[in-house]
């Protein structure tokens, strides 16, 4: 059966005077749960000026958690997170442009990625350029891609890798929770194993911290609260110039399934 532990931490940082970030999860009560439903963890990383960021982050994630307490059992996650990000989207546009809502408020807008866990797979869910990683053997990789004029440009061959790295248009998204009335998640499954480090994080720690830091830190801190906070403490440290959150998932067992026409079963 499959089991883990996690950690999760967001801070303010240095520059800002309130956060934007949000997070949450929902956690299977019984063993039953825990093969029909799963788990759930979401990040978002607000935006609009003021507190219409916090409103979007909060909002996304109260949505998408509450979504997912809600579903049916047995349902495919690959079918049901790109659902959950759509429902959180109409949330945030809906309060966005709501009747007698100001300006600013109509801007509110917020990054989100959700991972999903059950048996031995991880459905990646994401919007914006909140990230999830896969920490395995010593070795960092990033599973999501981030929807940012810099990436697009990148992949136009319109700037070399180093320009998007650093240039001005890594911070412009492409696409967000609340900007439009739907929107399209990039969705994905990966396998999972035993120790295995899932982290789901803000731009405010992987826009400021390498990931050979990020690698590092997880190598040498196996407990996760202090992992957690060193990550954090690692964005203070280059400046603290973003809100800063993350989740910390740590594979301790998993139970092998395959698909027969569409249905589960235990491989021996």
């Amino acid at each position: 059966m499959l089991s883990l532990d996690f950690a999760e931490q967001s801070d303010t940082g240095k520059v800002r005077d309130h956060n934007e970030d949000a997070l949450g999860h929902v956690l299977p009560v019984t063993a039953a749960e825990v093969q029909s439903r799963g788990w759930f963890f979401a990040l978002a990383d607000g935006m609009g000026g003021h507190d219409s960021g916090e409103v979007a982050s909060n909002l996304a994630i109260k949505t998408a958690l509450e979504g997912f307490q809600k579903i049916p059992k047995g349902v495919m996650h690959v079918s049901l997170l790109p659902r959950l990000v759509q429902e959180a989207n109409a949330s945030v546009y809906d309060a966005g442009h709501a009747s007698g809502t100001s300006q600013r408020g109509r801007q509110m807008g917020t990054t989100f990625v959700g991972c999903a866990l059950r048996f031995d797979s991880a459905v990646i869910s994401h919007v914006g350029d909140s990230r999830c990683y896969q920490y395995r053997n010593g070795h960092l990789t990033c599973l999501t891609h981030d929807h940012t004029l810099a990436v697009e440009q990148l992949r136009m061959g319109l700037v070399t890798k180093e320009e998007a790295d650093e240039g001005e248009s890594r911070h412009v998204l492409t696409r967000s929770l609340g900007s439009e009335l739907f929107v399209a998640a990039d969705t994905i499954t990966v396998n999972v194993l035993p120790q295995d480090v899932l982290l789901l994080c803000s731009d405010g720690l992987h826009g400021y911290v390498p990931d050979a830091v990020i690698q590092h830190t997880l190598m040498v801190s196996r407990d996760l609260k202090t992992a957690s906070k060193s990550l954090i403490d690692a964005a203070l440290q280059a400046g603290g110039h973003d809100n800063v959150s993350v989740q910390l998932i740590h594979i301790l067992t998993v139970e092998r399934m395959g698909l027969y026409r569409g249905r589960p079963y235990r491989l021996l």
